[in-house]
């Protein structure tokens, strides 16, 4: 099997394809980074080094960085130079050869954050593309960087045997799950309908994880990404299992739709350690704003909301019942974070 992934880049730094495999090396799933820049993966020392060889002479024309794009985004300048295929004579194959390393995002690697890779490959030229000119004219076949990307540094035997069951799950912005694809569905054991009916996310989450959770939940509202979180779900057989995970927001017209989790199973000995590293303080106050994004601003039944009226603590009370959370007893929002661990089976610990 191929120890790493293939990637064709066009000239102007759009990547054009990239093998389903890349997300068992940068955790990124296939259809998440086709026909993006690559220069959004790339760290920026390494930027200008790839840039060089997506030209055929290794010394692309100046092109100013960080220029506003179309899109509204910063532009990581443009490489691109027109071809025709008679103008690179077959002498000049030789110069078309690539090998160089370059580091990109890494959403399974736990320190920098980046992956050193090697790319090796060739230039060639890539057919078929539906860019056209302003004039509606078809356009010459122009080269792309064809490549195969390894890791510098070979996988452990430990990441060998768990790579291969890095699985994905969808979810609303509170959370709540959406879809898990085939290897969720292996690791933990449910169905998509089973974790739809559960309600909150947070229902499967280790109690003494939730607030460590929300808090990375928070930075993602606010970032646009988790960070690399190490926790304990719970498993359909009423056991935890320690996953490693990196949650992001998905935009669609400039506003968060869903959340995309990328999780990577954990032996127990490394849940361990990143639990011995777990800073202990709270990550944040229930009295606080990022609090009501839980809806658990007053999570503890001996401690009411004294803005509510008995009336709508009563209603309160009833709608909690309606939707199966917590008794009529406690008025405890099964959304929130202690109703979500209320929900669970004291047997799992």
């Amino acid at each position: 099997a191929l120890n790493g992934f293939l990637l064709v880049v066009t000239s102007e730094g759009l990547i054009f394809y990239s093998s389903h495999t890349i997300q068992d090396y940068l955790g990124f799933h296939q259809v998440d980074v086709m026909h993006q820049s690559v220069f959004e993966l790339i760290h920026a020392e390494d930027q200008q080094e790839f840039r060089r060889n997506l030209h055929w002479a290794l010394n692309p024309p100046h092109a100013p960085e960080d220029e506003p794009s179309p899109e509204g985004g910063k532009s990581h300048g443009s490489s691109a130079v027109t071809y025709k295929p008679d103008q690179l004579p077959p002498e000049m194959s030789s110069f078309l050869e690539r090998s160089f390393v370059c580091r990109f995002r890494c959403l399974l690697d736990n320190s920098s954050g980046f992956l050193a890779l090697n790319l090796q490959g060739r230039l060639k030229f890539l057919h078929r593309q539906n860019k056209r000119p302003e004039d509606g004219s078809p356009l010459t076949p122009q080269l792309a960087l064809f490549a195969i990307s390894t890791p510098l540094q070979p996988p452990s035997i430990l990441q060998i045997r768990t790579k291969n069951m890095i699985f994905r799950t969808k979810h609303k912005l509170d959370f709540t799950p959406l879809a898990c694809d085939a290897k969720g569905k292996i690791v933990l054991g449910y169905t998509e309908a089973e974790l739809r009916m559960c309600g909150t996310g947070y229902q499967f989450v280790h109690a003494a994880d939730m607030l460590y959770c929300a808090e990375n939940h928070v930075r993602m509202m606010r970032t646009g990404e988790s960070g690399l979180t190490v926790f304990r779900l719970l498993t359909k057989q009423n056991r935890w299992r320690w996953v490693q995970a990196n949650a992001r927001l998905v935009y669609r017209s400039g506003k968060p739709e869903y959340i995309v989790v990328t999780q990577r199973p954990l032996v127990d000995e490394e849940g361990g350690e990143h639990l011995q590293k777990r800073s202990m303080h709270l990550p944040f106050t229930f009295a606080t704003g990022e609090a009501l994004l839980y809806q658990s601003a007053y999570p503890l039944p001996s401690f009411p909301d004294p803005s509510q009226s008995k009336g709508k603590t009563n209603r309160a009370r009833k709608a909690s019942h309606r939707h199966g959370g917590c008794s009529q007893k406690d008025g405890i929002d099964p959304s929130s974070l202690l109703g979500a661990m209320m929900q669970q089976d004291t047997a799992a610990y």
